[in-house]
């Protein structure tokens, strides 16, 4: 009998919400069934102006807002369904991650901010969905992030051979899966920097394939600069987000740097994002042999290139591993969703720093209650 529940994930990146419906049944996770809903040039702008730091924000903007999302995750569920024409009847619950707006766990008072109504889902689809999953992690000493460790561990792990998971969105972080206790830790910019800097010279959401990358050549005072910064040199556990890694942050950067062409800046942010991860590989996990790439990273060729080169190691896509790099999310929320109705705890302490395992989010019962 199939045990079936749907996972929904909107990243750093903003680009839109992955909806994947997951079957657990017999010890097994099996992707059923997926469905990409893009966002609108309105709505990314909406959610980059609310996520802004240290900016004013009116509460009927973040309201309107996080209703808005929530219908949107609500009827992208509805599509994934009829896609697969399977009913909700059949689905126990939805997992929502939401679309993070503020990310900041170790100011005086921690906190982790995503938008994205549960109860418009649960409304809308019929369905209990569990959401706001970070915050649990940490109301307990935690970071809150990053949450996919333990499901990379459920999924990815080989007792014979150590691995590291890399998902590379907005923010990349990295998952070490060995003989000692799971680390896991956001290693810095992924794609965030490169798709600020595409949009402004290009006009296009992304870098595609790193092509502009590419044509560029990385400069090296500017990449000493980008890399010479606190966060880099702090131990796990630890986390990150567009707050830090901001378009406030990068100007200053380039300020100092005023007559780089912008495809070289390109190049540069590209190394940057790819050396990073590779320093963080080599320092946190020196004895991997092995090194699998989720996140919407995997399809950008030049970043997976620089990454082949500074890693004297196997670099594949998590393809090749059962689960495409844009699915990892998608299914990772749809099992945090089942960990939670099945009372078992979400987080991992040495992922995140927290000082208790818990059971992550809130349950919003759907019109037939609990599964």
């Amino acid at each position: 009998m199939s045990e079936l529940y749907i996972g929904l994930m909107s990243g750093t990146s903003v680009d839109g919400i992955d909806a994947g419906l997951v079957d657990f049944s017999d010890g097994k996770i099996q992707l059923v069934a997926f469905h990409y809903q893009p966002f609108s040039a309105e709505l990314r702008q909406k959610i980059h102006k609310l996520s802004q730091a240290n900016q004013p924000v009116l509460l009927t903007d973040y309201g309107s807002l996080d209703s808005q999302i929530g219908r949107l995750f609500g009827e992208t569920t509805l599509t994934l369904l009829s896609n697969a024409q399977i009913p909700a009847s059949a689905i126990k619950a939805v997992g929502s991650h939401g679309q993070t707006v503020y990310h900041a766990p170790e100011t005086g008072n921690g906190f982790s901010l995503q938008i994205g109504d549960p109860n418009r889902i649960a409304e809308i689809t019929g369905l209990t969905t569990v959401a706001d999953f970070r915050r649990r992690d940490i109301a307990v000493g935690g970071q809150g992030a990053p949450l996919v460790p333990a499901f990379h561990q459920a999924v990815f792990s080989d007792a014979a051979q150590a691995r590291v998971i890399v998902n590379i969105g907005g923010i990349a972080n990295i998952t070490v899966l060995n003989d000692k206790p799971v680390i896991g830790f956001d290693t810095g910019p992924g794609n965030g920097l490169m798709d600020l800097w595409c949009q402004k010279h290009c006009n296009q959401p992304y870098d595609c394939n790193g092509d502009w990358a590419a044509k560029g050549t990385p400069h090296t005072a500017l990449l000493d600069t980008l890399k010479d910064d606190d966060y880099f040199r702090v131990a796990p556990p630890k986390s990150t987000g567009k707050e830090y890694f901001s378009p406030a942050w990068l100007q200053q950067k380039l300020s100092l740097f005023p007559n780089l062409e912008p495809e070289d800046i390109q190049a540069t942010l590209c190394q940057f994002s790819a050396d990073t991860i590779a320093d963080a590989i080599r320092q946190y996990a020196p004895n991997t042999l092995q090194t699998l790439i989720c996140g919407g990273g995997a399809h950008n060729r030049q970043l997976m290139k620089l990454l082949r080169k500074s890693l004297d190691m196997s670099v594949t896509s998590t393809a090749e591993w059962g689960i495409a790099p844009d699915h990892v999310e998608a299914i990772a929320f749809a099992w945090l969703a089942r960990q939670t109705l099945n009372n078992l705890p979400g987080n991992l302490c040495s992922v995140t720093g927290a000082a208790t395992p818990v059971v992550l989010g809130g349950i919003y019962p759907g019109k037939n209650g609990l599964s």
